[in-house]
């Protein structure tokens, strides 16, 4: 694999981490998500302009044809930013879903209102009992006529309460687990029998739980196999997450760093103590043995298929989650107190990753999941 960036995607990462380090500073933060929404929509604006919003989509519905990749800059600044938007619902998720099962007329329709930043979406997929089983699906879908009818409940709806359009996993045919069945649905988020209570969640983000109720919605794609997409979306997903973990991870590492030069106890900064330096290397190995899975997830996110994608990004989860914690764990220690503050930013950054680490799976899930699979690598087939 090559892992040296053309000119356009360096371009393109100098650019968005140039605009995160300018604009989205910690106070900056804290005032995006006393906004109404709990974020910026000026900053949403400054998205679509730039053509963030459009990064993944086709040039015919305004986009710029950019791949996991391209995601891969963009997600590890947003880490790095701490940001607020709905960049992973509406772009990553969302859009995803659009690309890979909306008609071209739907697409035609939605494609260019998401690039602009007029539209927002919602992956609504999680319920109470599903855990991280995208096949667990209890919300029924049935015919009306040209439209779906939908009721059930979706729960934890990323960014569910500011949406203008959800999209929702609802069983069409089948047992609860039965992967065949499962249809996905494009209905309008204030459509009647769609209510939505909206919440913070622990990472300053925000989340919703949806119930429908004789909700009407159009079917995208074939209403009985969107399972395949779902989870071809999910990994795109999970690709995005890995790298803003990256970005996360370096922040608090980088942050430590600066503490240990700048702390003094006894007469001297604390980072002249062997001991504290060896822990700081170690937080940069476990940071680099990160972000080489999280470019690994990143070009493995496109591949058709999904036995080799899904062992890839089972093995970059759990790299992640692993780093993760040690590296946030190790930011706290080393900060001391004031590294558990609200004041304070390295708290925020533990927690983001924390998150990180539970959406669709944690490292233990996709562990338990890469060893059913017979490893990264698959089991070798006897001579």
């Amino acid at each position: 694999m090559d892992f040296d960036l053309t000119d356009d995607q360096r371009l393109l990462k100098d650019s968005v981490d140039r605009r995160i380090a300018d604009r989205y500073d910690f106070e900056a933060r804290k005032k995006y998500q006393q906004e109404p929404d709990g974020w910026s929509r000026d900053i949403w604006s400054q998205y679509a302009e730039l053509g963030l919003l459009g990064l993944p989509f086709d040039e015919a519905h305004g986009g710029f044809g950019g791949g996991p990749v391209e995601t891969m800059l963009v997600m590890e600044a947003f880490g790095r930013g701490l940001i607020v938007e709905p960049y992973l619902a509406t772009v990553v998720l969302g859009g995803g879903l659009l690309r890979r099962a909306a008609s071209a007329e739907q697409q035609a329709a939605l494609i260019p209102e998401l690039v602009a930043g007029r539209l927002k979406f919602a992956f609504a997929h999680l319920e109470r009992h599903s855990r991280y089983n995208l096949a667990d699906v209890a919300t029924k879908a049935r015919r009306d006529r040209e439209t779906w009818v939908l009721d059930g409940a979706k729960n934890v709806v990323l960014h569910g309460d500011c949406a203008d359009r959800l999209i929702v996993t609802a069983r069409t045919a089948g047992g609860q687990c039965d992967r065949r069945g499962i249809g996905l649905f494009l209905l309008d988020a204030d459509a009647p029998g769609v209510s939505r209570r909206g919440y913070p969640t622990q990472d300053g983000l925000r989340a919703a739980e949806v119930t429908l109720s004789g909700a009407h919605a159009t079917a995208l794609g074939d209403p009985e196999s969107g399972l395949p997409i779902a989870e071809h979306v999910v990994d795109e997903a999970i690709a995005a997450l890995c790298a803003e973990a990256v970005g996360v991870m370096a922040s608090m590492q980088e942050l430590t760093l600066e503490y240990l030069k700048t702390r003094k106890q006894f007469g001297r900064a604390i980072g002249e103590f062997q001991v504290l330096q060896h822990r700081a290397v170690d937080m940069l190995v476990s940071v680099e043995q990160a972000r080489s899975m999280a470019a690994f997830a990143s070009m493995m996110a496109a591949e058709e298929n999904p036995l080799e994608r899904r062992r890839a990004m089972a093995a970059a989860k759990v790299q992640i989650g692993r780093s993760g914690k040690h590296v946030g764990q190790e930011t706290i220690q080393l900060h001391g107190g004031i590294g558990m503050t609200m004041e304070y930013k390295a708290g925020h950054y533990f927690k983001r990753m924390t998150m990180i680490d539970t959406l669709f799976g944690d490292a233990d899930t996709h562990l338990s999941a890469l060893a059913m699979l017979g490893g990264l690598f698959g089991v070798p087939e006897a001579a």
